[in-house]
């Protein structure tokens, strides 16, 4: 068991990275907020039906229930719209998940008087090497001129409103949702994120979907991997490390998510952006080994 508690941030970083990439592959087919809907709809039922079937009660108290949808708002609503809004009005994947995956500097940093959480001085050396890590592998896209060419305002604000989100949701539910049952829990942040995005694609969207096997595909991938096994994944690794440690995974989401780029798309990697990844690589080691350290 203890060889699989190991495994799980590496799982949870390859889950999570995938998610720009099944963006990208998604929105052709169905704009962001009306593919949500379909996507945590269908999340909603197979977090019921795995209830229903172990014989687990989805009950909760209203203070639960509003810390629930507290988190949906941040994590789901404001995180992944933002991202999917900002893929679709083409900003690259890459880019986005650059700006997102900042997300451990301010975690850190609120974590701090939030949580009571300590930084010792290697993992705040981690935190800075991540975060220059991060720098290197967007700096190529600044020297190609790629931000003065097909970026728009509202993509950015989507980036910054997106790690925005992610930042506040992992700090409240780490401060308030580890005694709130998983399936009910979750259960209720995916019923109230379909409800969001239903009346979001109503408002801003015609409601078409091209229905196709790659649609198909990335909509089953996208349900199951990543609403479903990520997000349990994080809510494990939230109840079981501090918000610091957790939130520094994120520093390897950009590199992942790069290589996918060139696996699927054919984007080459240059050698700073492989220097900027072994950096962001070392950086997330250092603060988890902390986190370790600090427990020991």
């Amino acid at each position: 068991m203890g060889r699989v508690k190991t495994f799980i941030p590496i799982i949870f970083v390859l889950l999570w990275s995938t998610g720009f990439i099944g963006a990208k592959y998604i929105l052709p087919y169905a704009e962001p907020f009306v593919f949500l809907t379909i996507r945590y709809f269908f999340a909603t039922l197979i977090l019921v039906s795995i209830a229903k079937a172990i014989g687990e009660s989805l009950r909760i108290s209203w203070p639960q229930v509003k810390q629930s949808v507290l988190v949906s708002v941040f994590l789901h609503v404001i995180y992944i719209g933002g991202v999917f809004y900002a893929i679709f009005i083409d900003i690259p994947a890459g880019i986005t998940a650059v700006i997102v995956s900042l997300q451990p500097i301010l975690v850190s940093a609120i974590a701090m008087p939030l949580l009571n959480e300590r930084l010792g001085y290697r993992q705040i050396f981690g935190l800075l090497l991540g975060f220059i890590g991060v720098v290197f592998l967007l700096v190529p896209k600044l020297f190609q001129g790629d931000l003065s060419i097909g970026f728009s305002a509202f993509g950015i604000t989507a980036c910054l409103l997106a790690l925005l989100g992610t930042t506040a949701g992992y700090l409240i539910q780490k401060k308030g949702g580890a005694d709130i049952p998983f399936l009910a829990g979750t259960a209720v942040q995916f019923t109230a994120a379909t409800i969001i995005f239903a009346i979001a694609s109503v408002i801003f969207e015609p409601l078409k979907v091209e229905v196709s096997l790659e649609f198909v595909l990335a909509l089953i991938w996208i349900v199951v991997a990543l609403s479903i096994g990520s997000i349990f994944l994080l809510f494990y690794l939230l109840r079981k490390g501090s918000a610091s440690s957790v939130s520094s995974l994120y520093y390897l989401v950009p590199p992942l998510t790069a290589i996918q780029a060139f696996l699927f798309f054919g984007e080459k990697i240059n050698t700073l952006g492989l220097f900027g990844m072994g950096l962001a690589a070392i950086g997330t080691l250092l603060v988890t080994k902390e986190s370790k350290d600090n427990k020991s």
